[in-house]
């Protein structure tokens, strides 16, 4: 009987402790961001090359890689930017058009256009505009056509060779790249991302950027 009641209080400790490291995981730890160690550099030249775009400010340093209609990204821009600009926090927002894959198109000739023009000229405002409107009934007023224009053309293939460039190597971080992708560097210097698709990784990111509600 004592070494029965000896293996179930062992058996009622370990589970404990096993639902308590569980727990931990799945309230906490799955939704931490990734310190990117591997090809920093090479992941922090790439995002510094693409046509980002920004409100100009002069704090931290945060890139997202989006596409327009991503409800995950326009999520996180309505629930995150103002406290990160509050902040001083420099949202560097890179759209691209996506491929069309199996059938399905993946941007309209609008998309294409505004995206190209963002790569361009760096115009935090049309992106403003952009986002203003529904994504179906943007109609990209003023901006040159993508569609025909060879160098155009070629930015919108250069956005998407950036996804194709960062995937393995955050992959290599333990990151899968997904919409929105964050990247950006903590206090003590330290690279950081995460594909924030939850509002649960939001806090995480807020705290580090020092704007945290």
């Amino acid at each position: 009987m004592r070494r029965f009641r000896r293996w179930a209080i062992l058996v009622l400790l370990v589970a404990a402790v096993g639902g308590g490291l569980f727990g931990w995981w799945w309230w906490d730890l799955r939704w931490r961001p990734r310190e990117i160690k591997r090809d920093a550099a090479e992941i922090a030249r790439i995002l510094e090359q693409a046509g980002w775009v920004s409100p100009g400010l002069t704090g931290p340093k945060l890139y997202m890689v989006s596409f327009r209609s991503c409800p995950d990204c326009l999520r996180f821009e309505a629930e995150a930017f103002p406290a990160l600009h509050a902040a001083g926090v420099d949202t560097r927002v890179i759209e691209i058009a996506r491929r069309d894959a199996n059938g399905v198109t993946g941007s309209t000739a609008a998309e294409r256009a505004t995206v190209a023009e963002l790569w361009v000229n760096r115009r935090w405002a049309l992106l403003e505009a952009w986002e203003k409107v529904a994504a179906e009934a943007w109609r990209a007023p003023g901006v040159p056509p993508a569609d025909g224009d060879v160098a155009r053309s070629a930015v919108i293939e250069a956005g998407r060779k950036m996804v194709d460039d960062l995937t393995p190597l955050l992959a290599h971080n333990g990151i899968k790249l997904r919409y929105p992708t964050l990247i950006w560097w903590t206090r003590d210097g330290k690279m950081h991302g995460c594909a924030c698709e939850r509002r649960e990784t939001y806090r995480y990111v807020l705290q580090e950027l020092g704007a945290a509600k």
